[in-house]
């Protein structure tokens, strides 16, 4: 089986929908899907150089393919003539085509080449139909929606939605086309890994009457990254200060074919953090949807209230520099700086273990379809408080791994006052939610079911 998937970019910049592509082309390869990623070589819409790499090659990347084409300099659209016409040349050599946009030329070009060439083809949204989406330059969406959206989302062979309320609340231009739900995925740490499916293997076995507690905090790749106390949290933000800045950029031209990061790290470190007090954790990109504006005076609230904790802000945005710059100096000019660390971008082992020393991963976000750092907390058991707009909450909610909060503050500061207030509870919530995350969000998993899902459209299709 031969897949082509099509996104206008990879680049980190954009976040998840790039993660959540290269992770699914490697778990798909594993399992002998042949998979072809093409996209350009954008790399943010603020005037940022573009990615440095080869240009309608095939490059070979953890066991499927990519091939980057030139975008127009008019990079907040991410049009390429020369991907169109790869896609008219060789879209019929694939069996489906699984494109990750709307509203972009990209995806509009790849689904009407697809739909003129008979080649069934999902369309995945990214949170695009969701009506607060929608609101965002309305007009334009509009035309642009009944034009050229609603007949690519007639046409699809399914929309794939990254969660049950995504599908629930996406406005689809009148389309009446079938729809997947299919999570985003995240990949373990390998130890990690392994641990887990000796003990959930075993819950499975007994139908899940044996109770197993498994402590995270007993899982240690090595004692010194796992110190709990929030002064080794400090200590470790200025160790790995030099080291992650290149490490980071290494990391991600070796596994990124080229991509590079935009924004290093900057590191804001602070003595007097206290011992033992609990580390709230906001680890997204730095976005005016992603709630902070709610988040930042209900820490300041509790602050004042007398309640003790670290407060992590990781996340940048080259997109929108302003708005961030702007959040770090509403930090710096709180009584909430004394207690927070402000990282900038986070990858890797670095990032792992920030999620893993979480008391607390929070993400008020007022609309998210999915929310991958929210999975990719609950893997290592980290128990979450987000919002009801991000829309995972059902599941979260289902599986006891954490709080769900309405968007706004006095909601939100209840659910934060329940979360700091009872330790047991953090605790037990992070290993349910371990426990769902491992059963539910691994790639190797959605690898399969997803492989299922092109081969049945694929059938259906003939």
């Amino acid at each position: 089986m031969r897949v082509l998937q099509v996104i206008p970019s990879i680049s980190l910049v954009y976040g998840g929908p790039s993660q959540m592509v290269l992770g699914l082309s490697a778990a798909l390869a594993t399992q002998g899907v042949e998979v072809t990623i093409v996209t350009t070589d954008a790399n943010g819409d603020q005037h940022q150089p573009p990615l440095q790499v080869p240009l309608q090659q095939l490059i070979d990347q953890d066991g499927y393919e990519i091939i980057y084409f030139r975008c127009t300099p008019f990079r907040r659209y991410k049009f390429s003539l020369a991907l169109g016409r790869w896609l008219w040349q060789h879209i019929q050599n694939y069996d489906l085509v699984h494109i990750h946009a709307l509203f972009s030329p990209v995806s509009t070009i790849a689904a009407s080449i697809a739909r003129h060439r008979g080649i069934p083809y999902i369309l995945r949204p990214l949170g695009t139909l969701d009506p607060l989406d929608l609101q965002k330059k309305k007009i334009f969406k509009q035309i642009y929606g009944w034009l050229w959206e609603r007949p690519n989302l007639q046409g699809a062979a399914a929309i794939h939605f990254t969660s049950q309320q995504e599908a629930l609340t996406a406005h689809r231009f009148g389309a009446k086309t079938h729809d997947l739900v299919i999570p985003l995925g995240v990949t373990p740490p390998p130890n990690l890994d392994l641990f887990l499916e000796q003990s959930f293997t075993g819950l499975e076995d007994i139908h899940g009457e044996r109770q197993e507690d498994f402590d995270r905090n007993n899982f240690q790749e090595d004692d010194q990254n796992h110190d709990r106390s929030p002064e080794s949290v400090g200590e470790q933000v200025q160790r790995h200060a030099q080291s992650d800045t290149q490490n980071f950029s290494e990391d991600f031209s070796v596994n990124m074919a080229g991509v590079s990061l935009v924004e290093v790290p900057t590191l804001e470190t602070r003595e007097d953090l206290g011992r033992g007090n609990p580390l709230i954790l906001f680890l997204s990109r730095i976005d005016r949807k992603k709630g902070l504006d709610l988040l930042i005076p209900v820490l300041e609230d509790l602050l004042a209230e007398g309640w003790k904790f670290h407060f992590v802000l990781a996340g940048a945005n080259p997109q929108d520099q302003n708005y961030t710059a702007q959040i770090k100096q509403q930090i710096t000019n709180s009584p909430l700086g004394k207690s927070t660390i402000i990282t900038g971008f986070v990858a890797g082992d670095y990032k792992r273990q920030l999620l893993q020393q979480a008391d607390l991963l929070v993400l008020p976000s007022y609309y998210e379809n999915f929310g991958i750092a929210v999975a990719e907390a609950m893997i290592v058991g980290t128990p979450v408080l987000i919002s009801d707009r991000v829309q995972i909450w059902q599941e979260v909610l289902e599986a006891g791994g954490g709080w769900v909060c309405s968007c706004d503050r006095a909601s939100l500061l209840t659910q934060l006052r329940a979360a700091l207030g009872d330790e047991l509870a953090r605790q037990q919530r992070g290993r349910n939610a371990q426990k769902y995350a491992w059963q539910n969000y691994r790639w190797e998993s959605i690898a399969h079911r997803t492989q299922q899902i092109y081969r049945n459209l694929i059938q259906n299709s003939e």
